[in-house]
């Protein structure tokens, strides 16, 4: 299993997102999920409503090649119309271990279009995930609680998907559910799975 820190590896919450955090995320070797909207014609990295003080997506990526690593970039798209742009810098600076997620149905048509790698969400709200012919694997969350049984991620890992897990502490509830049935179940052995989470340390002492 792979694990990738949620806006970075931060240590203080207004470190979310920031430069620090991905530096750390990468120089410690996880895979790093962030947040991209549009600011003045470019795509800059932020959660909310973006402002002069946002990263560009070209100084993330920048320091995501000059780490040296290559592991796994979750882009979690909260603008529609970025397919353009960012598969331009996707090609720029040779990014190829990346998945998008969370955009609209109407705007994931783009993505389809532009061949650009997608996982289709899942939930308690959205069970059935769209394009999932098409898409690279299922971002698999949890707002309420533990909805699904380990027989569900099996089966999307069976029909060669990835799944990335939306780990609990991220919509402020305990892992002990999630992580312990991960790990009771041998399922956090699965290459093709991901958790996200708030504590990638953690996470690593706990699953090794």
């Amino acid at each position: 299993m792979e694990i990738i820190s949620h806006r970075g590896y931060w240590k203080e919450v207004q470190e979310k997102n920031t430069k620090p955090a991905f530096i750390r995320s990468f120089e410690k070797g996880y895979g790093t999920e962030t947040d991209l909207r549009d600011f003045n014609g470019e795509i800059v990295i932020s959660h909310d409503i973006p402002n002069d003080n946002a990263i560009l997506l070209s100084d993330f990526f920048k320091i995501y090649k000059s780490s040296g690593k290559s592991e796994k970039l979750a882009l979690n798209i909260k603008s529609d119309g970025l397919q353009k742009k960012l598969y331009s810098e996707l090609i720029n600076y040779q990014i190829t271990n990346y998945f998008v997620f969370d955009m609209s149905i109407p705007d994931t048509i783009g993505y389809v279009n532009d061949n650009i790698n997608f996982f289709s969400r899942q939930s308690e709200h959205e069970l059935n995930p769209v394009f999932y012919d098409k898409c690279k694997g299922v971002w698999l969350d949890a707002f309420e609680g533990i909805w699904y049984e380990s027989k569900l991620i099996l089966e999307h890992l069976e029909n060669n998907k990835q799944v990335a897990l939306v780990s609990p502490e991220l919509h402020k509830r305990d892992t002990n559910d999630l992580w312990n049935m991960l790990k009771s179940n041998n399922i956090h052995l699965e290459k093709n799975l991901i958790l996200c989470t708030d504590h990638p340390e953690e996470a690593l002492n706990f699953f090794k």
